[in-house]
């Protein structure tokens, strides 16, 4: 979906949910999301914060995890340049119970997870499918994101692992994004 798809969308969704724009009290999950200037993000539409606002909403949350997610992937293995700014409210949302489509933010935060790993410049194949490191900066963004909110990416573990959401395997992702400890 490019920019203009995405921020006509955007708009369409705040037609459908004008309670979004309005920043109101807030959740403490998305303590600074409203401070970011996601306008100046490449590809990002001035209405992100409100995609995370309608992730709390029980009737627009479907449809605003599905407009996020278009904002925040470029592509099948592609994140966009918003994944980096956009991880420490994805984790925050993925570790409350509460969030109607929490286990469908824990599947775009596991996709992070994985899809920031570093390529090996060597593998041909990979850089092919994945653009090489230079080529795709969101995903080192990505992993300073995941180091610098551990404790949020740890508090999603807990929640996730005692609910029952996560495999081995996907623990050990999100875990080896955000490097070692």
């Amino acid at each position: 979906m490019d920019a203009a798809t995405r921020e006509a969308s955007v708009a369409l969704f705040l037609r459908e949910h004008p309670h979004l724009e309005r920043p109101g009290r807030g959740h403490p999950a998305l303590r600074g999301c409203a401070e970011v200037d996601w306008s100046r993000i490449p590809g990002c539409p001035a209405g992100t914060p409100a995609l995370f606002r309608g992730l709390l909403d029980r009737n627009a949350a479907p449809e605003a995890k599905r407009l996020l997610t278009n904002v925040l992937m470029d592509g099948v293995f592609r994140m966009s340049p918003a994944m980096p700014a956009a991880l420490p409210f994805l984790l925050r949302l993925a570790a409350d119970p509460g969030v109607p489509v929490r286990s469908e933010l824990l599947d775009v935060v596991l996709v992070a997870a994985e899809l920031s790993q570093p390529v090996d410049a060597d593998d041909e194949r990979a850089v092919l499918l994945l653009g090489s490191e230079d080529e795709r900066p969101e995903r080192e963004r990505c992993r300073a994101a995941f180091a610098g909110h551990a404790s949020s990416l740890h508090a999603l573990l807990d929640a996730a692992t005692r609910d029952g959401l996560l495999s081995a395997d996907d623990r050990a992702a999100l875990l080896s994004a955000a490097g070692p400890h």
